[in-house]
């Protein structure tokens, strides 16, 4: 029987998606940074990406970026979708939820997000129409969909004398919600993510996924999760979000931080130009279609999220 055969697309995954924390603890395939730059959720927003290039011409030494994932998500337009890969796959990246199911082209998971029950239906319905919308686009070219099955689920990187494990969803799934904002909050978890540090051998994870974004101290290490660089990621404001992890103090104003093993962790507002990114999206997505109605207010109001919740 199949795994989704008693719900609704987008509220499961496939079992491949899920890997064990154990997996990330395999250090053959580590990158190596003094500067690392994590950036999830760019949702197809090439502003996002100017903006992105604006904040590494002020580093001062050479920085990794590694893209994790949900970088295609409204850029349903084949130009916009084949700059967005070539630009995102110029550095390190690993795949999102949109990404594995791109490239596995299979309408029964959906979208792949496996959203928790406390997200309406009509919102994953929604969802899952996008993904079908953006499938169509991703079969324009015949090598996009094997340059998006060819990534990894996770990847490991060395920052000085710490080793920060880089996933989607959290460290036992590609889609995991264990890294959600709120769940990093729920002291009935705690036990569960200090687990996930010695059976991955990290001592901080980065994700996205849940597109709220959050930092959380455990005596185990750490969980930052930039919510969305591409997408309004903190009440009343339009600007996403990206992480930092280095040897050296931020260049830029960060919204909130913490010096851990050594080194800083930093949320970085990302101030992309947000007129021009809302007529991108507008032209794509119109007034009464499933993005416009999933997401238009979410990019110009924010979530319902505000930055002394994601503080620790």
């Amino acid at each position: 029987m199949s795994a989704f055969a008693s719900a609704l697309p987008g509220r499961s995954c496939p079992l491949h998606y899920r890997y064990g924390a154990a997996a990330l603890a395999d250090p053959h395939r580590d990158l190596h940074a003094d500067t690392l730059y994590v950036v999830g959720g760019l949702y197809g927003n090439t502003c996002a990406l100017d903006a992105l290039d604006g904040l590494l011409a002020a580093e001062r030494g050479p920085v990794c970026v590694l893209f994790n994932g949900d970088f295609h998500w409204f850029d349903i337009d084949p130009e916009q979708f084949g700059d967005v890969q070539r630009r995102v796959l110029a550095h390190e990246a690993i795949a999102g939820n949109v990404e594995a199911a791109l490239a596995d082209d299979d309408d029964e998971a959906g979208c792949g997000c496996a959203y928790p029950d406390d997200v309406p239906d009509e919102v994953v319905t929604r969802s899952n129409l996008i993904h079908a919308r953006l499938s169509h686009t991703a079969r324009h070219d015949p090598l996009w969909r094997g340059e998006l099955a060819a990534l990894d689920y996770w990847r490991a990187v060395r920052v000085g004398d710490a080793r920060i494990g880089v996933v989607h969803g959290d460290a036992r799934s590609l889609a995991g919600w264990s890294f959600d904002a709120r769940a990093l909050r729920d002291p009935a978890r705690r036990a569960e993510h200090a687990a996930a540090f010695g059976s991955a051998r990290c001592d901080l994870f980065a994700s996205s996924h849940t597109c709220l974004p959050a930092l959380a101290l455990f005596d185990e290490g750490a969980v930052i999760n930039n919510g969305a660089a591409g997408m309004a990621s903190l009440h009343g404001r339009t600007h996403g979000i990206v992480t930092r992890i280095a040897l050296c103090a931020s260049p830029h104003a960060t919204l909130y931080g913490s010096r851990i093993r050594g080194l800083h962790v930093d949320a970085l507002p990302l101030h992309f130009d947000a007129q021009r990114w809302f007529a991108l999206f507008d032209a794509q997505w119109p007034q009464g279609s499933p993005a416009q109605l999933n997401y238009r207010s979410r990019m110009l109001n924010g979530p319902a999220w505000t930055l002394t919740e994601a503080t620790p």
